[in-house]
């Protein structure tokens, strides 16, 4: 070989091994597998409320835009309610009971993760979205919904035994499907005014931010305040406990995970 050839030849070997062992000093790429984290998953002992008591409804408010944010809230990408097996029994019988006199529960949330109550939260500082205003929260400006209690950045609904349920009469027709950007009509307006609702009259809409909500309140009487105690009753004798602010919010107690804020989407997992 001629000492002419030999520098070419010489730099044609040398040359990608330096690439080769700078190649190998970067750091390595991560996999598809890697880079995709499993999502977490509900442990034992949830389950899918239609396993349990398929009579009960389902309205699932927060995987459609009608709700106070005006978007499809993340974490929801089923409208499906999952909740504890204690929770799931103890509405069914409660859901006995109201069929002997013609009624049955309807459900609008139950297990919330983790991600939607952030996504909650996220709404509620950007002051400027009051899209939904006129409907929801009418008399309370945006600015106090963390100071009024209305946001908060834990849920109990994370905890997978607190749900949303009102009564419907039966047999009851389908809701009607809200049309994004039609009128709203506040919450506590006269029932015939509300967005429609196949449930019984309650005095105001669900997720109304508004003292009338209040489970309680002295200024909700007649065949209203008789629905809500109609109600707070019948699951009462179940074991679950209402929240005073909201005539549909209710928990039941004991919970099985009473300190553990849950984080896996809602959808039809094959639930242990």
């Amino acid at each position: 070989m001629s000492r002419s050839r030999f520098p070419a030849v010489l730099r044609a070997v040398v040359l990608p091994a330096a690439a080769l062992l700078t190649l190998l000093s970067l750091p390595s790429a991560p996999s598809a597998q890697a880079a995709t984290a499993p999502e977490p998953r509900p442990p034992r002992g949830f389950v899918a409320l239609a396993d349990v008591d398929p009579t009960i409804l389902q309205e699932m408010r927060y995987v459609t835009v009608h709700n106070f944010t005006g978007h499809r809230v993340d974490g929801y990408r089923r409208p499906l309610c999952i909740l504890t097996r204690e929770a799931a029994d103890a509405l069914h019988r409660a859901q006995r009971s109201l069929l002997r006199r013609g009624y049955g529960l309807k459900v609008y949330d139950c297990y919330r993760p983790q991600r939607a109550v952030n996504d909650f939260v996220e709404w509620a500082k950007d002051l400027g979205d009051t899209r939904m205003k006129a409907e929801f929260y009418p008399r309370v400006d945006k600015s106090r919904l963390f100071e009024d209690g209305y946001i908060a950045a834990k849920s109990g609904h994370s905890r997978g035994s607190t749900l949303d349920v009102t009564i419907v009469k039966l047999p009851a027709w389908p809701t009607r499907p809200y049309v994004p950007d039609e009128p709203l009509v506040p919450c506590y307006g006269p029932r015939e005014q509300r967005f429609p609702d196949n449930s019984v009259d309650m005095g105001t809409g669900f997720d109304c931010f508004d003292t009338l909500a209040h489970t309680l309140d002295p200024r909700i009487t007649g065949v209203q305040r008789a629905n809500r105690l109609l109600l707070k009753s019948a699951l009462e004798r179940e074991g679950f406990v209402n929240l005073p602010e909201e005539w549909w919010h209710y928990t039941f107690k004991p919970e099985p995970f009473p300190d553990t804020y849950f984080d896996f989407p809602v959808l039809r997992h094959p639930l242990p």
